[in-house]
């Protein structure tokens, strides 16, 4: 359906930011709700944030007061504000695409999904 490409990660030091990226190849309905989540080896993916066409966002427990989650409709991108980054954030960052506008967490919500890029946070 929907193409998803992610950039903006790398290797920084602990409370450092960075900003993540996620660009979709078209505007179409399965770009409605797009979610972050990442996931560190040996873990199940862990929901982060979600937004939806009109703006509303959601927050997991993970991201709440550090990450910001926001759209750029005319460029079909949402981007992951990540501010005072710690060690435990280290995790490969997905972007996530679904068609209906409910702010999902669950990682089987979502159909459509890119590559991933890569957070790593050193002490």
């Amino acid at each position: 359906q929907v193409q998803l490409l992610e950039s903006g990660g790398g290797l920084v030091q602990a409370g450092a930011s960075l900003r993540l990226s996620c660009v979709a190849s078209a505007r179409t309905s399965s770009f409605n709700t797009v979610a972050w989540f990442r996931q560190a080896p040996g873990l199940e993916r862990e929901f982060v944030a979600a937004i939806n066409w009109e703006l509303n966002t959601y927050y997991g427990d993970s991201a709440k007061r550090r990450f910001t989650i926001s759209r750029d409709n005319a460029k079909n991108t949402v981007f992951l504000q990540m501010i005072n980054l710690k060690p435990e954030d280290t995790a490969l960052y997905y972007c996530a695409a679904r068609v209906t506008s409910d702010l999902i967490q669950y990682t089987d919500g979502y159909a459509d999904w890119g590559q991933g890029t890569q957070v790593t946070v050193s002490s």
